[in-house]
């Protein structure tokens, strides 16, 4: 089930692994054009200094045609792009997909309401990864 936090985080259960989860997901990117930015690997990062934790893994994406109109709007939404997908195992051993959803950031920004389509296909890109219905 599709979890949404007070702190404006939506976590979806994936049905595969971590690795599958972010392959799932840099081919989405790939299909629509959307530019990959940047990788985060936090347990492969923790590995090389001798600490251990569940995979898990940050992927940070985005379409300056996209991004450039909200941080005109409001410049201190730059904090918060590019958008960013989190994929990690929890102690259970279940894999989730974590974002900030649209309407938490259009709030925390104040840029308008008008241009969360701008950032809304990062609820589609999530639950397309995690190969859950919408």
């Amino acid at each position: 089930m599709a979890g949404h936090s007070s702190t404006g985080m939506v976590d979806l259960p994936s049905k595969h692994s971590v690795e599958e989860t972010v392959s799932r997901l840099q081919t989405l990117l790939q299909e629509r054009t959307i530019k990959l930015f940047l990788l985060v690997d936090h347990s492969g990062e923790a590995a090389k200094v001798g600490l251990q934790m569940p995979p898990t893994k940050l992927l940070m994406f985005g379409n300056p045609k996209a991004g450039t109109p909200l941080m005109q709007a409001a410049p201190s939404a730059a904090i918060d792009l590019p958008l960013k997908i989190l994929i990690w195992e929890d102690h259970d051993g279940r894999v989730w997909v974590s974002y900030n959803s649209p309407r938490y950031l259009q709030e925390r920004h104040g840029f308008p309401s008008e241009l969360i389509k701008n950032v809304a296909a990062v609820g589609e890109l999530a639950r397309a990864a995690a190969d859950q219905p919408e």
